[in-house]
Parts: C-alpha cells; structure tokens; sequence
C-alpha cells in the first residue's frame, strides 16, 4: 500500500487526507497544533453564491464528506446577507470533533503537535520529512497543506502585529512550508495598493457578550445587520484577503453571522469604538483576542504549481488550500485539497494525473487562478466561488447553476461521477 503524507490538517489537508484514503493510500496528517480545521475553527459560512455549484461538483464527483458533515452541523441553512444568498453557516463547536470522527473511522492516523522542520529531498523527490523532536515521517508522496498564514514575524512586518488568533503560533510555532523546505520558491500575495499579504476578513465575537436582542436575532435568523452612525464607521476593506466582502454593506453596517459565536465581518474593529455601538457595550473578541488591533495576515507562500495540483520542481510533492494559490475559502480548500489527495494516489501508483475540466467550476478555477498568477495585476487580486472577480466569470459564463440535478448531468457528461470515492 502507497503511503501519503499530508502536512497541515486544515480543511485542505483534511480533504486531501480523505480523499487519498479513499483511493487506496495509507495516510497520516501530521497537524502543527493540537485541533484540526485550522481557520475553519473560526469558519462557518458554505454554500453561498458560486461555492453551491462547487459543492454538489465534489459531491457528484464522490468527493462530498466534508461538505456534508458542514451541512449536517448546520446551524442555519439557506441563509442571505449582504451581497450572498443561500448560505450555509456550520456549527463550529460540532463540526471538529465529527471531522476527527469520520477521519479516524476510515483509518487515516492524525498526528498533533507536529510542526515540521526538516525534509530529506533526493534527485528532485521528497524521501521523509522531520518534526522538531527528530522523528522521521517517511512516505511515497506528500502533499503541502501548511498554508500561507503567519507566521508571527510576517504579522508584525505585514500587518497591525499578532493578535492572538485561531492559528496560535505563540503556542505551536508558526507554520513551516514543505514547499519551501524542498528549495522551491513561493510566491507572495499583495493588496490592491502593492503592499504584501492579505489580512483575514472576519472576528469572532463572544455571542453572550452581545445584548439579548442580538443574540435572539442572530439564534432566530443566523445573521443580523445593524447600521452604524458615519462617525463609527472604520473602513478596512482594502486589507482583506476575503474580497468577497469587500462590499460597501459591509464597511457602513456592523453585519454579524451564527456560526456559534458570533461572526463579524469585518478584519478588525477597535473594541473602544464597537462597545459604543447599541448593543455591544459589553462586547468581547473570541478571534483574534485582539480583534480591535488587526487580525492574521496571509497569502505569503504559496507554490507553484501546476493544474494537477503537483508543486513544480519537485517530483512527489502536491499541494492544496491557500498553498495552491489565491483562492479564498473553505470550499475552495476542500476543492483542491480533494483533488490533491487523489493525485498524489495516481502519481504513487504511476497512473495518469486527473484534471478537472474546466467546464466545471471547479476545475475553471484551479487552471484560472494559475493563469492569473502569472500576472502581475492577477497577484493583487483575489478568488472565490462566492464573489467578487472569480464569482463574476462564473455568472458570465454560465458554470453558476443552483440546479444540482442539472450539476450532477455536467458531471457526468465529463466522466467524472464518483471518482473520488473509488478506490484505484
């Protein structure tokens, strides 16, 4: 049996896990912290806009478990809010814990505090990575799944400092590219303005620290909406890696979620300033801590690649989530983290890469994302299935259907049903 090693246990590392599971492979995730999901820890919001299509394409493709785990943990479906419809919003106190569960029940071994520092590379293919303890992790292929956030001295230099996020690199070290321990070079995001990086586009706010009226609206409606008077009004939409709600709503209304705690979508905002607002005298930051200072900075390292998701440079390394590029989200990260896990079977086995047609949203965004990469404008943007530039190409091109009988006959047509579930 082929062994995979997936570096990063985020929801990209965990899709690619699955997924190379499912196609035949011994597989461990090695996780640099104590929990798996990573941002999506903090997450919640699926299905909104284009990402409904991608969901039900992974789906019909057999690739679907970790969407429907976030459907079944919902705690508000079909949901609108500024700028997205019919979203989703998972329960992030459930969804970990039945993740770990449903990963654990088909075998894949989860290794926790796991940060790497080493690798052995040899005529251009990885032979085993190393943990800081010196405990060697061979394996025939490896997939990157370590992100592009952080780490702390990237948020001090990029960004407003640490503000004691989900990622918490004080605690478990900051994160340590594969790709990058292998000699390739990464490329680096930028904002709109040429600065580096992007910061992460939402806090998590203490729910019960809100008054009872925005709680009984977030429980009852799963988001709420509450204009601010122009002289509370801080704009920072410009440093957001989610461009997708970069969106004037979203800079003249506090616009809060139910994803457990409650989600504010904004990257940062001064706890002085929100406590003056009805409401949120009493507010408190659960993500980052220090929301009112500034929040993670990413879109660091990511790596070149190629449109099986094969890091170029090196024969046996893959790679999925934001380490694939500017793609922006959970259901993106699941996308090219299912995608990544099966390659790296066939590449294992010497069969031939699969390739997502890009008559398929997903497959369109993976090969277009890496044709705008290669431009200079295309480093200062960003893309996902749920708005802003790659949401816009969808609509225009019709690959944008809410119809899943109609998704799953495009699946189909392309030969794809259920090749992620099948074992090679």
């Amino acid at each position: 049996m082929k062994k995979v090693i997936v570096v990063g246990g985020g929801w990209s590392g965990c899709a690619a896990a699955i997924s190379a599971k499912k196609a035949g492979a011994e597989v461990i995730v090695l996780e640099r912290t104590d929990m798996l999901l990573g941002t999506g820890l903090v997450g919640g919001i699926m299905r909104n806009n284009g990402r409904y299509t991608a969901t039900e394409e992974i789906i019909a493709m057999g690739g679907g478990d970790l969407f429907e785990i976030c459907d079944k943990s919902a705690r508000h479906t079909n949901i609108d809010f500024p700028g997205h419809k019919h979203a989703n919003l998972y329960d992030i106190a459930k969804t970990h814990g039945e993740v770990l569960e449903h990963m654990t029940s088909l075998g894949i071994k989860i290794l926790f505090n796991m940060r790497i520092s080493d690798l052995e590379l040899h005529n251009g293919k990885i032979l085993n990575v190393k943990d800081e303890n010196g405990t060697i992790y061979e394996g025939d292929v490896f997939i990157d799944a370590t992100g592009t956030a952080g780490p702390m001295n990237n948020c001090i230099k990029y960004g407003n400092g640490c503000a004691m996020c989900i990622l918490r690199c004080p605690s478990f070290g900051g994160r340590v590219s594969i790709t990058g321990l292998a000699n390739i070079k990464e490329s680096m995001g930028t904002k709109a303005d040429g600065s580096i990086g992007a910061m992460s586009g939402s806090c998590k706010l203490y729910k019960e620290s809100l008054s009872e009226e925005i709680q009984r609206e977030l429980n009852e409606n799963g988001v709420a909406v509450i204009p601010l008077p122009q002289e509370l009004v801080e704009d920072h939409l410009e440093v957001k890696a989610c461009q997708q709600y970069a969106l004037p709503e979203f800079k003249d209304n506090i616009v809060l979620l139910d994803t457990g705690h409650a989600k504010l979508m904004t990257p940062y905002y001064k706890l002085e300033t929100l406590r003056m607002i009805p409401g949120f005298e009493n507010a408190r930051y659960e993500d980052p801590y220090s929301g009112g200072k500034g929040n993670s900075m990413r879109y660091f390292a990511m790596a070149p690649r190629d449109n099986h998701l094969q890091v170029e440079g090196v024969d046996n390394l893959f790679c999925c989530g934001e380490k694939a590029g500017l793609l922006v989200g959970h259901t993106e990260a699941i996308v090219t983290g299912t995608l990544a896990g099966h390659n790296s079977v066939r590449h294992a086995l010497g069969k031939e890469l699969l390739l997502l047609p890009e008559s398929l949203s997903t497959g369109d965004a993976i090969a277009y994302v890496k044709e705008r990469m290669s431009k200079p404008e295309g480093m200062s943007k960003k893309y996902t299935f749920s708005g802003s530039v790659y949401f816009e190409r969808m609509k225009q091109s019709g690959t944008y259907i809410m119809d899943s009988a109609e998704i799953t006959r495009r699946v189909e047509e392309c030969g794809l049903i259920n090749i992620f579930s099948n074992k090679l």
